[in-house]
């Protein structure tokens, strides 16, 4: 995992000192392509696995209570936050 953080910090550090090269600006278009392929060719994978498509209901269960638990908990931090710092007291 760390490698992977490590060689995008690489290709940003790289990409920040290479933006004035007239090749460089001209392959923003190739690029995603080859990450739509790449996704394409991921969704592949994943359809052929067995264990995933068994499970796919599961998986979304998990995955939409995740999401409806992130929501929440955002919408009650700001909530508090909001109650906190901006609401004005009334004074009695």
């Amino acid at each position: 995992m760390f490698t992977v953080i490590g060689i995008m910090f690489a290709g940003i550090a790289a990409g920040y000192l290479l933006r004035k090269i007239e090749l460089l600006q001209k392959i923003g278009k190739p690029i995603s392509y080859t990450i739509l392929l790449l996704l394409f060719l991921l969704g592949i994978s994943v359809g052929a696995n067995k264990d995933i498509v068994d499970n796919l209901a599961t998986l979304g269960g998990q995955a939409f209570l995740l999401a409806l638990a992130g929501t929440v908990g955002s919408v009650l931090a700001g909530w508090g936050v909001y109650r906190l710092f901006f609401k004005e007291r009334s004074r009695g």
